[in-house]
């Protein structure tokens, strides 16, 4: 550990740069370091500790936005609030496994930021020991030392002051920003730290992988269609290259193999269920990825424009979400803007942009 660099010494070498801070955010982020930490050693046990993959409730309950949570997500939940609601730097928070916004308790001192979080990201992996991880977000309460109310998460995510990921893969990773740059930890499990091992992480501007989950491809709008088929094509096709198709169905996984590796990430809005507008949620899932993917140079996007720039309307609104390489973001972009300025895209097999062209 002589000369790396903590994430301690991390925040304080940060904190020293802004004069004015109190040390209220970086004892906030270690708070939600610490959660990390207990919920990593949780997931290792696996089977150990019992079968935490299996649903609350035999299945029957179900969260606040309509999914069947597993006993590791609400023990991952508690374990988050339990680390961070008493330290007197927030005023409220909001998870996807609560169905309102919880307050900081009157027992507790009340600070001025407020935490959203996913407490764990890809939790239908849990059975087949796939990666799994946390998001969090930190905002500024527009009400220091007040009972947090839900307008006051009703914040776009350009207004954040810090957003990253814990990821629990064959090491656990603690990925962040606060507005200059991302940086990576990983867990010394030895001595219980994270130490800085990815500094300034960015996405690669060229990329031949993408994420999609093609089983709802007779859901998509017209431009995914056009984009996936012209990727598909490969060399044959307009693209006049091979790309290569990834899926995990964890989304901390899929945002780590693309700040590491670059591709695209496309959960579009689908047909599959007209009443929702996207599969990912805004202020815990799509806003602090698409933070990060910014702050590493990428591009993060609903399709019809920037990520961050959505005003929420809700605590768990969904949205589409399409991130990664800049590119290839603005390239979808510039499809979905086409399909109802431009001329009609034809997407029948034997169109000029098929596999069978000449």
């Amino acid at each position: 550990m002589i000369g790396r660099t903590t994430l301690t010494r991390y925040t304080i070498e940060q904190q020293h740069q802004h004069p004015e801070a109190t040390g209220d955010f970086s004892a906030l982020l270690h708070s939600v370091a610490t959660s990390a930490k207990l919920i990593s050693n949780r997931v290792r046990l696996g089977e150990l500790a019992s079968s935490l993959g299996t649903p609350v409730d035999g299945g029957t309950r179900l969260n606040a936005t309509g999914d069947m949570p597993k006993e590791l997500d609400l023990i991952s939940n508690d374990i988050v609030i339990s680390e961070t609601e008493w330290g007197g730097h927030l005023t409220g928070m909001v998870s996807e496994e609560l169905d309102d916004v919880l307050p900081i308790p009157n027992t507790f001192k009340r600070g001025k930021y407020l935490l959203v979080f996913d407490p764990l990201d890809g939790s239908s992996n849990i059975d087949v020991n796939i990666s799994v991880g946390t998001i969090f977000s930190i905002l500024r309460s527009p009400h220091p030392g007040e009972v947090a109310t839900t307008e006051d998460f009703l914040q776009p995510g350009t207004e954040q002051v810090c957003a990253g990921f814990a990821l629990y893969g064959p090491s656990t990773m603690l990925v962040l920003t606060t507005g200059n740059g991302v940086d990576g930890f990983t867990l010394d499990s030895d001595v219980g730290e994270f130490v800085l091992t990815h500094p300034g992480m960015r996405v690669p501007e060229s990329t031949s992988e993408f994420a999609i989950n093609a089983s709802n491809e007779r859901f998509w709008e017209v431009p995914i269609k056009r984009y996936v088929s012209e990727l598909l094509a490969g060399s044959a096709g307009p693209r006049e290259r091979d790309f290569n198709m990834r899926w995990i169905a964890s989304l901390v996984a899929e945002t780590y193999r693309i700040l590491t590796r670059g591709g695209v990430f496309l959960y579009p809005r689908d047909t599959k269920n007209p009443t929702v507008k996207g599969r990912l949620r805004l202020l815990y899932e799509a806003n602090p990825v698409a933070y990060l993917i910014e702050q590493a140079g990428g591009a993060a996007s609903t399709g019809n424009g920037r990520m961050l720039q959505v005003q929420p309307t809700d605590i768990h609104e969904r949205v589409p979400f399409i991130f990664g390489s800049r590119d290839e973001v603005e390239r979808i972009e510039q499809y979905h803007a086409q399909a109802t300025s431009g001329p009609r895209y034809d997407s029948s097999l034997f169109n000029t942009r098929s596999l069978f062209r000449s």
